[in-house]
């Protein structure tokens, strides 16, 4: 079989690796900066959440948005239970709330100030969105299962004068948006702790 040669860029040598190495494949997910959110429940009286980054928006008729969770959580099935979900898009002073919704189930929300809706949804204060979401639909997709989420209730001042900066992961560690005083686009900035892997 014939080689693939490596592909010139104007950054230098773009390498290929035909056999989509696990590890290499995450390196390369990671350079892409994505947003938090938190996704929680009251489920049986118990307070249960996960932090994902997959999130995104689906749909505006019927009204849906998506994220993506790993077949081996242990976490999205007692979640999946629930009548209503909730989703909370994270702030950037959010890095250690998420940190801790990625830790120890029993702890996730030790500390964390959340309101509980009359239907289950458990949403974070201080949120930069929330949404009051039931499941609509699973999609296998590999070893993660694509969740799609109907909206039934959008909490967002649209009006706020200062609506704060989402928090950003980017290469396995939070960041946030930082505006240059001296160019249009905004920078990412990293900050240097990674976030630890969490078992869901």
């Amino acid at each position: 079989m014939t080689a693939v040669p490596s592909l010139p860029t104007e950054l230098g040598v773009l390498t290929t690796n035909q056999d989509l190495d696990p590890d290499r494949l995450r390196q390369a997910f990671g350079v892409f900066p994505s947003g938090v959110v938190a996704v929680a429940a009251e489920v049986d009286g118990a307070l249960v959440g996960l932090a994902a980054s997959s999130f995104s928006s689906v749909s505006l008729d019927p009204p849906l948005v998506s994220f993506s969770i790993a077949n081996t959580s242990k976490t999205w099935p007692d979640l999946r239970r629930a009548t209503r979900v909730g989703v909370t898009i994270l702030a950037e002073h959010h890095g250690e709330v998420c940190r801790q919704l990625a830790g120890p189930v029993d702890h996730r929300f030790d500390g964390v100030p959340v309101r509980v809706t009359d239907d289950g949804a458990v949403l974070l204060e201080e949120g930069l969105a929330r949404f009051d979401c039931s499941l609509y639909r699973e999609v296998e997709a590999g070893d993660h299962t694509i969740i799609l989420l109907r909206l039934h209730r959008v909490e967002h001042d649209a009006e706020a004068q200062l609506p704060g900066s989402p928090l950003v992961f980017h290469r396995s560690a939070f960041g946030r948006l930082s505006r240059s005083r001296t160019a249009p686009p905004e920078d990412i900035t990293t900050e240097a702790t990674p976030l630890k892997r969490e078992t869901r």
